[in-house]
């Protein structure tokens, strides 16, 4: 008897954030198009989330996949130390053409908590190749969330996902973050504590500080929590003020969820680093890209090799990947790609005041919506949450709920009809007896 795709599940697979004891059974899935999942028994899902927020233009675009196969017939793989080749040299001069001011020296990795890792890294070095051996400490904010490795994980210590790794952890001091939502009148009370907060930090330890990090506007595995664009811009004039960089984790709010290209751009203000992921290549590629201005490149420069970024992995700049990114920025550039951010953002906004009162501290910012559900609980490890996962798999819908924060964040080519149903079952699910 031929195993099926569950039976080798469970006695092979450990699965990534499952409490394999307590979870349910994978769905196992046969396929995807556009925004639609299929299942090995046939029924369908309704992907809400981009599949861990990756799918940009929509499962198996036929565009991203022709130009994958392109290129694997005639270059799947070089090494990157001594060696290039066009795909990455043209989607290196691309992301320099689209990001803001000068930020045009890109260094390939593999994921987001690479991205990040590098970002760190390249933070530290610059400082101690400048001669600023002191500046060994960073910045972040409460609720952070950065990734898996060890260096992401320090930066990301407030979000509460890793005690059990902290004898790991580098120092980070961590700042608070005044999270808001609609109609949230204590807004300006918080940023002016949360800046006193930073003013305290630089003023402490700010010649020892190389670099801040933060998830601009929208902190994601946290519970989507957003602050407002005049909050970040001010706390980039302090950090620059006392000589510290600014990183931007643009992993997941990059290439268009804010309803801009990038998040810094839709704030307008511009990091010294920024690391992108996840959309870089729609979905289909594991690749990143940590990208800083020219004059902090140039501090890597030299004659000896104890300047230069000790950084790579053995698919840094993948051609497959690189091609495969390239195809999703045409798709991004396509004229019909804000029309469909302008489009989901309305929907948002018009569903989500049509919601139970159980859906509060409701937020939307571009194609990313999401509320609290009242009386939930609170924290990633909710119960409500798990409960909610499964009401909404029920009617369709691949959702997956942060502890009591339900968002949405679904792929640019989701009909207007797909995103109303989907509405129509949350509402189903909050008025149920679930609650």
């Amino acid at each position: 008897m031929v195993d099926n795709t569950l039976d080798l599940d469970r006695r092979h697979v450990w699965h990534p954030f499952t409490q394999a004891k307590t979870a349910p059974l994978p769905v196992p899935i046969r396929s995807a198009v556009g925004a639609v999942l299929t299942a090995e028994d046939g029924r369908q899902y309704l992907d809400l989330i981009s599949s861990w927020w990756v799918t940009l233009h929509g499962h198996a675009h036929p565009v991203i996949a022709a130009a994958i196969a392109d290129q694997a017939r005639t270059l799947e793989q070089v090494i990157f130390a001594g060696f290039t080749h066009a795909p990455a040299a043209r989607l290196a001069a691309r992301l320099a053409h689209l990001l803001p001011e000068d930020l045009e020296r890109v260094f390939f990795s593999d994921d987001g908590s690479t991205a990040v890792e590098v970002a760190l890294k390249i933070a530290l070095q610059h400082a101690r190749n400048k001669g600023e051996e002191r500046r060994t400490r960073f910045l972040a904010f409460a609720g952070g969330y950065h990734g898996d490795t060890v260096g992401a994980m320090s930066a990301g210590t407030g979000s509460g996902f890793f005690e059990a790794y902290r004898p790991l952890f580098f120092d980070v001091r961590t700042l608070p973050y005044p999270a808001t939502w609609d109609g949230d009148d204590e807004v300006e009370a918080k940023e002016r504590a949360a800046l006193a907060a930073v003013e305290a930090a630089l003023e402490e330890q700010g010649a020892e500080t190389c670099a801040l990090i933060a998830e601009p506007l929208v902190q994601g595995a946290s519970g989507m929590r957003m602050v407002r664009p005049e909050f970040l811009r001010a706390v980039v004039a302090r950090v620059r003020a006392a000589g510290v960089l600014a990183i931007f984790d643009e992993v997941m709010t990059g290439f268009g969820r804010t309803g801009a290209l990038f998040a810094c751009g839709k704030a307008a203000v511009t990091p010294d680093i920024i690391c992108l992921s996840k959309g870089l290549t729609g979905g289909f590629l594991p690749l990143s890209a940590t990208v800083t201005r020219e004059g902090v490149y140039e501090a890597f420069l030299g004659e000896t090799f104890d300047r230069a970024l000790v950084h790579g992995h053995s698919f840094t700049a993948n051609p497959l990947g690189c091609r495969a990114a390239l195809a999703s920025l045409d798709l991004l550039e396509a004229p019909e790609t804000p029309v469909a951010w302008t489009s989901i953002e309305a929907i948002h906004r018009q569903r989500l005041a049509d919601l139970p009162a159980a859906a509060v501290r409701r937020r939307v910012l571009g194609t990313i919506a999401a509320f609290e559900v009242d009386g939930g609980g609170e924290g990633y490890d909710a119960a409500i949450g798990p409960r909610l996962r499964a009401a909404f798999l029920e009617q369709g819908l691949l959702m997956r709920p942060l502890g009591n924060v339900v968002y949405m964040m679904p792929p640019y080519c989701i009909t207007e009809n797909q995103l109303h149903r989907a509405y129509d079952s949350v509402g189903s699910v909050l008025r149920s007896s679930l609650l």
